[in-house]
């Protein structure tokens, strides 16, 4: 479950730096939540359809800067809000 959180986190944290009108890729996230839900997909199973499914909607440079700021937080051994505020921050950044 944990694995599935961090991406899930990132992805919220991204979000809520974009403002709090819902984006496309706000609503893509709602739209495979509820598919996983409705397909009743638990565990690993679903965090492999949600990766996929996340995967189609977000362009490849801001996965690309999703990664890196992750890999420059995790170094960094940022955890909680000190992690959170660093993500928003370099997501915004580059």
């Amino acid at each position: 479950m944990k694995l599935l959180q961090m991406p899930l986190l990132v992805l919220a944290v991204l979000f809520s730096a974009q403002g709090f009108a819902a984006t496309a890729q706000q609503e893509k996230m709602i739209s495979c939540n509820a598919d996983a839900t409705a397909k009743a997909l638990k565990g690993d199973e679903r965090k492999a359809f949600m990766s996929n499914c996340l995967k189609k909607s977000v362009p490849a440079t801001q996965q690309e800067k999703m990664k890196t700021c992750n890999a420059d937080a995790s170094t960094k051994a940022l955890k909680g809000d000190e992690r959170k505020a660093f993500m928003s921050d370099c997501l915004k950044k580059k």
